[in-house]
């Protein structure tokens, strides 16, 4: 089938001749998070942004991720393109529980975090270079984390987190490079229910101190102890589950 191009306020996707209507719905999700996350952030995303749809599952480094979130990693970002699946296919991967169905219609929502995320934090990517990659794994819990929250996916993630608490051992505070794309974004409604959305704009566009994820978290939570906010996670996490 012919690939094809349609283009909406400031994106260009790119999609096979038959998906025409699930683009459109992309390019809806996208523009509703740009306006969204341009009345929250300082900075936003410079420049056109190009949208590939694939209509079936990406080559994704999905054995990084712990089980409970590999349904969830459905596209990636540069700086100014995004890949993900078409509708058709990220419905299709959503499982029976409340939210899944959800969490993966907001996926391309989440993609668009990133890339403003990374537009003002300027140690996270994009653009992509050998230091910012490392970053990204190092502070994956906040890039990740985020772009859950700031996306509305948060609002979904219950059940993802309750099989993830079944399935695995205890996940690390602040969430190692396997959880962070699924527990991230706890940290940041933890932060939000304590301190505010601007406690989380703050947390989220941080200059990644060189003390690491202790002073950032000090930061954030206003002077608590690490080990104090860590207790405090994982009830507010439990909850969550459900």
């Amino acid at each position: 089938m012919a690939w094809v191009e349609t283009a909406s306020n400031g994106f260009s996707a790119r999609h096979e001749s038959g998906d025409q209507e699930g683009a459109v719905e992309i390019l809806g999700v996208l523009d509703a998070a740009r306006t969204r996350l341009e009345g929250v952030f300082q900075r936003p995303v410079e420049g056109d942004i190009a949208v590939v749809i694939h209509g079936s599952m990406l080559a994704l480094a999905r054995m990084a991720t712990a089980p409970a979130g590999r349904r969830y990693l459905v596209g990636w970002f540069t700086r100014n393109e995004l890949h993900v699946l078409s509708p058709t296919a990220l419905r299709r991967r959503a499982s029976s529980v409340p939210g899944s169905r959800e969490m993966l219609e907001l996926a391309p929502a989440a993609l668009y975090a990133h890339l403003t995320v990374g537009a003002n934090n300027p140690d996270l990517p994009p653009p992509f270079t050998p230091a910012s990659f490392r970053k990204q794994l190092q502070w994956g819990w906040l890039a990740h984390g985020a772009a859950q929250y700031f996306s509305g996916q948060i609002k979904h993630v219950r059940p993802a987190i309750a099989r993830r608490l079944h399935e695995g051992g205890t996940p690390a505070f602040p969430p190692g490079v396997r959880d962070a794309p699924l527990l991230g974004g706890s940290v940041f409604d933890l932060l939000v229910s304590e301190h505010g959305a601007r406690a989380a704009v703050s947390l989220a566009t941080l200059p990644l101190p060189a003390g690491g994820a202790d002073v950032a978290l000090g930061k954030a939570f206003r002077g608590r102890s690490v080990r104090d906010t860590e207790g405090v996670w994982r009830a507010h996490l439990s909850r969550l589950a459900t």
